[in-house]
């Protein structure tokens, strides 16, 4: 038994692999068509976990609109949204987006630092604060994960940015990957990835397992399972 969410990366991206442009806003690419296809990812998680530049870019988070997906959790007992976890390390988020006035449960996971000014905020515009931090004053993953699973998060949908799905690669806690390929082309060598950070070699890629692909008009949409090395015989 796993002592951590099943865990899932949902993103669209240009046909050159970009998840925004080199401006870092928020992606205008997509269809209505991958807005309903990210909505039925978040209403089968438990929580949804994205950076504060993504949340900064947007300015929300993607609650679930669509009567029938909020009827099918409630059928199977679970709240009509899914918990919305922001991640900083420093707790600078602005506190006159629209996030803080959307009907959602909202989750901040940060630093000892990071959390001080939210911590002392009378409004408590958190739900909860999560704590999580390593020697090196980073995010300790393994810790954050398991205090995750142990509040009840089963599945966790992850929507970005690039630094964070990074951070959950690079240490195999990433189970799945949808991603949407739309028919743009940004271009740019400063503008962000999928995966961002260091990388790996070649001798150390991740292997993927395709679940399914399908085309909708002009996106492609692709499902692999994330095949981790200590599966692989």
């Amino acid at each position: 038994m796993m002592t951590r969410p099943h865990t899932t990366v949902v993103l669209a991206m240009s046909a050159d692999g970009k998840i925004a442009d080199v401006a870092r806003s928020a992606p205008k690419f997509t269809s209505s068509i991958d807005f309903a296809h990210l909505e039925r990812q978040v209403a089968i998680a438990d929580a949804v976990l994205f950076g504060a530049g993504t949340l900064r870019a947007h300015g929300s988070a993607m609650s679930i609109r669509d009567s029938q997906l909020i009827a099918q959790r409630r059928e199977k007992q679970k709240p009509d949204q899914a918990i919305q976890i922001v991640c900083t390390r420093s707790g600078v988020i602005p506190s006159d987006i629209r996030f803080f006035q959307q009907n959602i449960p909202r989750w901040l996971l940060t630093t000892e630092k990071g959390a001080t000014s939210w911590q002392n905020n009378s409004q408590k515009p958190f739900d909860e604060i999560i704590v999580a931090e390593n020697s090196a004053g980073e995010i300790d993953w393994e810790e954050t994960l398991k205090t995750f699973k142990n509040k009840g998060i089963e599945r966790l949908a992850v929507l970005g940015g690039g630094e964070l799905i990074a951070d959950l690669f690079t240490r195999e806690f990433l189970d799945e990957l949808w991603l949407t390929v739309c028919p743009v082309l940004l271009g740019g060598k400063d503008a962000p990835n999928p995966i961002e950070g260091t990388g790996l070699s070649l001798d150390n890629a991740q292997k993927l397992h395709l679940l399914s692909v399908e085309n909708i008009d002009q996106e492609v949409f692709l499902h692999y399972q994330v095949i981790h090395h200590d599966s692989v015989s």
